[in-house]
């Protein structure tokens, strides 16, 4: 490991910051597995005095997909969190898991789940932009 590990004082900061992050994001999906849960009572209810067109139940349809496809993000979310705080546990945190050097602590700031430094987290989008 080239980059020295983050002081006390760092980890605790980075520590609280990612913990109100998983508690946002697990709001988040509970908020939207109620509105689901609410959305899909009135769709199956008997409402026979409102007539469906298809174009409202196709609008419906894809707002649902798109509230899956969010609360899985924000599943993957807590996922990437639940790692950085078991990286905080192993002394690990904040060094790039490629180069070892460490990660600047504004980017850490704003995705406190990052694995990698800047250089090399470019990389290897660049990699992935060539196998496209």
């Amino acid at each position: 490991m080239v980059g020295k590990p983050l002081s006390a004082t760092k980890l605790k900061h980075f520590e609280k910051l990612i913990k109100k992050e998983l508690d946002e994001s697990r709001s988040y999906i509970d908020k939207a597995n109620q509105d689901q849960s609410i959305g899909a009572k009135e769709s199956s209810g008997d409402l026979s005095s409102y007539a469906f067109h298809q174009a409202d139940q196709g609008s419906d349809t894809n707002l649902m997909e798109q509230t899956v496809m969010l609360m899985e993000q924000e599943r993957e979310k807590i996922r990437l969190l639940n790692d950085a705080l078991r990286r905080i546990s192993d002394g690990v945190y904040g060094i790039c898991e490629i180069c070892g050097e460490q990660i600047t602590d504004s980017r850490l700031e704003i995705i406190p789940y990052a694995r990698y430094c800047m250089d090399c987290k470019s990389k290897e989008e660049d990699k992935k932009r060539r196998r496209k």
